[in-house]
């Protein structure tokens, strides 16, 4: 399989929100998501971010992060761009959220808005409308413990031809206290921008490719997990933010 070019990384955990560029350090654990506004991601008023529930607010706002990282939050026409992301839980908090609005009063006054978000998927919904994005859109349950599904099928989309770029990554939230013990190992949201069209001039975070027993490659090496995928890219990029990829280093099978 050709190489991707990572053109741009964005991020939700524990400790907030954050990009590529503008760090050198990540980590994504077990820990709770703290709240995402709407001034945390984007500066103008946005009416659908507000009624969106921490779930997809989380993903929603990996995904502008990952395209501002990359240079493509902004757009005039609309792009066949697809997204796909593992999850362990997916949406149940919401899920379990819109329920407790359901009990009281007989189930006479559930939330519309909730409601609304109670499918993983809906938030990709969200990104496709606000970023104009229109390639094909997937959330998939997955146990791996590498959090790495969602890149494996992203680099996959590619190699086929569908589209030219992915944002392809994970995300998971804890159930909360209505079902206890069902905490997913990482929580929050991670989206990485995948372009197989981009000028091989410019190389951004490095490459990454599938070898032929399905292992994440990071130009050429094997990647155990999603820590240690970002911490590879951002390790990769210099502190001037881009990097030829004429510059690789020599790679070395999986």
């Amino acid at each position: 399989m050709t190489g991707s070019v990572v053109a741009g990384i964005g991020w939700v955990t524990s400790r907030g929100p954050g990009r590529g560029r503008e760090a050198r350090e990540f980590s994504m654990t077990a820990g709770p998501i703290p709240p995402v506004t709407r001034e945390d991601v984007f500066p103008e008023p946005n009416l659908r971010f507000g009624r969106l529930p921490h779930y997809s607010r989380v993903g929603l706002a990996a995904i502008a992060f990952a395209l501002r990282d990359a240079g493509m939050e902004h757009w005039e026409s609309k792009r066949p761009t697809g997204i796909v992301a593992s999850t362990r839980t997916g949406c149940l908090a919401t899920d379990i959220e819109y329920y407790n609005t359901v009990l009281p009063e007989g189930g006479g006054l559930p939330s519309p808005n909730l409601f609304s978000c109670t499918l993983p998927t809906c938030f990709l919904g969200e990104a496709s409308i606000q970023f104009g994005l229109t390639g094909p859109t997937l959330i998939a349950s997955d146990p791996a413990e590498d959090a790495l599904g969602g890149v494996r099928m992203g680099l996959e989309n590619l190699s086929w031809g569908e589209c030219d770029i992915m944002l392809a990554g994970h995300i998971d939230l804890p159930a909360g206290p209505a079902i206890p013990g069902i905490l997913p190992p990482l929580a929050g949201g991670l989206f990485m921008v995948l372009e197989n069209a981009r000028d091989s001039a410019a190389g951004g975070y490095g490459t990454l490719d599938l070898s032929e027993g399905g292992a994440v490659r990071h130009n050429g090496i094997a990647i155990s997990g999603l820590n240690e995928l970002v911490r590879a890219c951002l390790a990769f990029l210099p502190a001037g933010g881009t990097r030829s990829v004429s510059s690789l280093p020599a790679s070395r099978p999986a």
